[in-house]
C-alpha cells in the first residue's frame, strides 16, 4: 500500500514537471496576429508575398488551385505590410513570422536537407513549385534586388522590403 502511495505521488510529481514546462495556447495566442507592435519599434521591414505572375498562366495552374482562396484575383497572397525586425533576422525568418500570423500555409526545405545549405521555399499558401508549369516556384528579391544567397541567409536591416513571389517560367523571369 505504501509502495502504492509512493508511486502515485511521483507520478502526480513527473505530471506536474511535465505540465508546468509546456505552454498551453490557444489558437489565436499561438498565431499571435500583430503580436510586435510596429508602431513603437526601432527597426521594422516590409513584406509583400505576390503570386500575380500566375493571373497571366491560369491555363497552366493546377485544377485543384484555381480558386480565389488560393490564387486572389489581384494576385496578391500578403500585401505589403510592416514586421517588426529582430537583430539577425533573415528574408526566411520574416516569411515564416508573416505566414504564421497570417495563418497562411509555408512549406519549405530545412537548409541541412539540401547542399546549398539554405532554406528553399517549397510553398505559400498551397501553391508549390511546378504548381504551374515545369519551370515555376517562389523566389524573392529586397529592395528589388535578387540577392545572390538564399533567403535564410540573408540577414535584414532596418528598413528593407522583401517580396517573396511566385513565377511561372524562371527562364523567362525577369527580376522585378
Amino acid at each position: 500500500m505504501k509502495k502504492d502511495i509512493a508511486l502515485l505521488i511521483v507520478i502526480i510529481l513527473a505530471a506536474a514537471a511535465v505540465i508546468k514546462g509546456v505552454d498551453i495556447q490557444s489558437v489565436d495566442e499561438y498565431y499571435s496576429l500583430h503580436s510586435d507592435d510596429t508602431a513603437n519599434a526601432a527597426h521594422t521591414v516590409t513584406l509583400t508575398v505576390d503570386c500575380s505572375d500566375i493571373l497571366d498562366n491560369y491555363d497552366m495552374l493546377d485544377k485543384n488551385l484555381r480558386d480565389e482562396c488560393y490564387v486572389p484575383s489581384d494576385g496578391i497572397v500578403m500585401p505589403a505590410e510592416k514586421y517588426v525586425l529582430r537583430e539577425g533576422d533573415t528574408a526566411f525568418d520574416l516569411l515564416e513570422k508573416a505566414t504564421r500570423c497570417g495563418k497562411i500555409p509555408l512549406d519549405y526545405q530545412g537548409s541541412e536537407d539540401n547542399i546549398y545549405n539554405t532554406v528553399y521555399v517549397r510553398g505559400i499558401n498551397n501553391i508549390y513549385e511546378f504548381s504551374c508549369g515545369p519551370s515555376s516556384g517562389w523566389t524573392y528579391t529586397v529592395n528589388g534586388e535578387s540577392p545572390d544567397k538564399g533567403c535564410s541567409q540573408y540577414v535584414l536591416n532596418d528598413g528593407d522590403s522583401v517580396e517573396f513571389y511566385y513565377v511561372c517560367d524562371y527562364t523567362k523571369e525577369a527580376v522585378k
